[in-house]
Order: structure tokens, then sequence, then C-alpha cells
């Protein structure tokens, strides 16, 4: 079983949504530890709930960047973690730190990629009347929201939807398709190898799931 560190800046529904899953042997692995750069967390309370191993490495508290990288590397190099899931984690991390987690590190996203990089994507979702919204789960590079994407899930736009609503549509997508492709990275179905996600299943060159009833 693989050891999986989840980072996390917020309320942290999709960190429960995978130690669920990990509970019910659903992912081929374990949460060894969770970090949080917000000692405020609601996630926090969410990985004690589940008796997680959990570590505050607060940004204000680091003069540079680089110190608060080197940090959260020692601790996941302490913990011999085998995979890193940034789950609504706020934080932009350096070259040097993504590049030592090169294929090791994933990142979920909320928004249909190269579509909408960065923070608020429902707004521009809504702001630009588009038919499709929905999530990326993509390894990590340096650049921002750029790594080679491993899979996305698709719903339609509801007719005079507001942010509210498809925040919350988009998070019920977000816990059911991380778990799984978490679960495809830990048994090996899944993997980078160089700039390229590769399958596992010679038949899928995709990983597409639409959600367009829910």
């Amino acid at each position: 079983m693989k050891k999986i560190a989840v980072l996390i800046s917020g309320s942290g529904s999709n960190l429960e949504a995978i130690a669920d899953a990990c509970s019910k042997n659903k992912i081929n692995g374990e949460i060894t530890c969770v970090i949080s750069n917000n000692s405020s967390a609601y996630g926090i309370k969410r990985a004690k709930n589940y008796n997680l191993k959990t570590f505050v490495v607060d940004h204000n508290l680091f003069g540079t960047r680089s110190e608060f990288d080197n940090e959260i590397e020692k601790i996941l190099i302490g913990e011999e973690i085998q995979l890193v899931v940034l789950a609504g984690f706020m934080r932009v991390l350096n070259k040097e730190i993504v590049n030592k987690f090169s294929g090791k590190m994933i990142n979920l996203h909320p928004s249909l990629l190269p579509l909408y990089p960065g923070l608020n994507t429902h707004d521009k979702v809504i702001k630009n009347n588009d038919c499709e919204h929905g999530i990326s789960i993509h390894y990590v590079s340096p650049e921002l929201d750029a790594g080679p994407i491993i899979a996305q899930g698709r719903i339609k736009v509801r007719k005079n939807e507001d942010i509210k609503d498809l925040e919350k549509r988009i998070h019920q997508i977000e816990h059911r398709l991380l778990p799984e492709i978490i679960n495809e990275i830990c048994i090996g179905n899944i993997y980078l190898d160089k700039k390229t996600v590769k399958f596992k299943n010679n038949n899928i060159t995709n990983y597409i799931k639409n959600f367009y009833d829910e």
C-alpha cells in the first residue's frame, strides 16, 4: 500500500472522501499524514476524526517560500510519502519540491483545464455562459495548473444556476472521482512516464467521465 500525504488549506471535504475510501479498502493506500498551511482549517478536525497524523505548517511564519517548502519537504521525506495529493491546498509550491516529487504529486483543480487555471473557476464559468464545467486531476508541474492531465469529470451547467449550486455539484464529482484516481495510481494502473500520463490498460487513451445527469 502506498503512503499518502494530503495537503489542505480549507474545509477538507476531499480529504474526508479519501479517508473514507481508504477506511473501506477502496484505495490501496493509507493516509500517512495531513499537512495544512492554515491552523484554522476545518479539514484539521476532519483529519482528527479519522485519527490521522496532522502537521500545521503556517506559511505566514516563514520568511521565504523556499523555507516554507523545505519544511513541507522535510515532513514528506520523514513520513516516507509515496503519493502527495493537493486537495484544496491554496499555496503554489516552488519548482524544487515539485521536481523532487515529479510523478508522485497530483492536484485537484475545479475546472476543465486548460480552461481557467487559478482561482474563481465557478464564477468564470457562469460569467462566460459555459455549457460545461468540471474538474481536472493532474500531475503537478512547476507551472500553475499546467501539469499532465490524468482525469476529468464533466457536468452540464444548468440554466440560471448560481455559483453556490454549481460549486456543490462540482464537490460531489470531486468526492467520487479523486479517490478512484488515487487508487488507480496506487495499484499502478496510472503513472507518469517522463511528461506523459500512461495507462496500464492500453485501451484507455484518456480518463474522462461525464456526469451529465448529476
